[in-house]
């Protein structure tokens, strides 16, 4: 099964046109949104709306087919950030400098796999911020 345009167009709609991992909006030079199998078809994921999120491409270079991982502050594995399943604000933290603190094992996690924190995406997180297009607000 492939993801239909219809399901394409209820998770941007959804997801009110953010990354739900990053809060990045898409805009016209770097940013895109794609769709992301928040559990991988890999690991027996399916192409359901209930599995399926808009992540930026960052996000979802990074997160690839991966559904847990280290915790880095105890080392214990533990499930990446699910947005269908847990709120933003339980896990994550955007700070004044516009990196993302965890605030949970999961949030941490999901920082580390997807370098939430990579100078370079801060600074884009920041430049979007300069012009009030950060952080995008999913519905």
């Amino acid at each position: 099964m492939t993801i239909t345009v219809a399901q394409q167009r209820e998770i941007l709609q959804r997801s009110g046109g953010c990354c739900e991992y990053c809060l990045v909006a898409p805009d016209h030079r770097t940013i895109q949104l794609h769709v992301d199998h928040i559990i991988s078809k890999k690991h027996g994921g399916e192409d359901t709306l209930d599995n399926l999120c808009s992540a930026c491409r960052s996000c979802n270079q990074y997160k690839g087919s991966d559904v847990a991982a280290l915790d880095p502050l105890t080392g214990e594995p533990i499930r990446l950030y699910n947005p269908r399943a847990q709120e933003w604000n339980h896990h994550f933290e955007l700070m004044s400098d516009m990196t993302i603190a965890g605030l949970s094992p999961a949030g941490r996690a999901t920082i580390a796999v997807l370098r939430l924190n990579l100078e370079r995406r801060v600074i884009e997180r920041y430049e979007a911020w300069m012009r009030g297009q950060y952080p995008c607000i999913a519905n």
